[in-house]
């Protein structure tokens, strides 16, 4: 039982913790969200799957949130 307590203490902990840095961001955004910025996941330099960014960009080319709302 104290293992199961300490589990779920462990994830409320968690969880509370990027709300805090969501809720503290600008506008909610994370910062270097895209694959295409880590040279271990993009190998062969594709441009990311969601904005269209590439490797050696810096910004996004849309604007994903006000594309969703």
């Amino acid at each position: 039982m104290k293992l199961f307590l300490l589990t779920v203490g462990l994830l409320a902990l968690a969880f509370a913790g990027i709300a805090i840095k969501i809720w503290s961001k600008k506008e909610g955004k994370f910062a270097g969200t895209c694959a295409s910025q880590s040279p271990f996941l993009n190998k062969t330099g594709e441009a990311c799957g969601m904005c269209g960014k590439l490797p050696e960009e810096q910004d996004c080319k849309k604007d994903i949130n006000t594309e969703l709302q």
